[in-house]
C-alpha cells in the first residue's frame, strides 16, 4: 500500500513540475513579446521627438524630394554625431578611476616631525 501512495505522490509532483515548467515557458515567450513591443514604441517615440528637435529651428519643405533629401541628410548627420558623442562619453567614463578611495591626504605646513 505504501508503494501505491509513493507512486501517486511522485506522479502528482511530476505533473505539477511539468505544468509549472510549461507555464514559465509561456510567460517568458509573452515577456519577450512585451519587451519587443516596448522597445519598438520607445524607438518610435525617440524618432518622432528627435525629428522635431532637429528640425524645429530649420525651414525645410518636406513635400518635395529635394527637401526630403536635405532633411534626411541633416537628421542622419545629427544622429551620427549623437552616437559619436555617446561613444566619447562612454570612453571617458571607462577611463575614470572608479576605485573607492576613502583616504584623506592632508598637506599641511604644520606637519609633525
Amino acid at each position: 500500500m505504501s508503494f501505491s501512495l509513493f507512486g501517486i505522490s511522485s506522479t502528482i509532483i511530476f505533473l505539477s513540475l511539468t505544468i509549472v515548467v510549461i507555464w514559465v515557458l509561456v510567460e517568458v515567450k509573452r515577456l519577450k513579446h512585451k519587451i519587443g513591443a516596448i522597445a519598438l514604441i520607445a524607438l518610435i517615440i525617440f524618432s518622432y521627438l528627435s525629428f522635431f528637435a532637429v528640425f524645429n529651428s530649420q525651414k525645410l519643405d518636406l513635400k518635395t524630394p529635394v527637401g526630403l533629401a536635405d532633411a534626411s541628410k541633416i537628421y542622419f548627420s545629427w544622429l551620427g554625431s549623437l552616437f559619436t558623442n555617446l561613444k566619447v562619453l562612454t570612453a571617458n567614463a571607462i577611463h575614470l578611476d572608479w576605485k573607492p578611495d576613502n583616504s584623506t591626504k592632508v598637506r599641511s605646513k604644520y606637519r609633525r616631525k
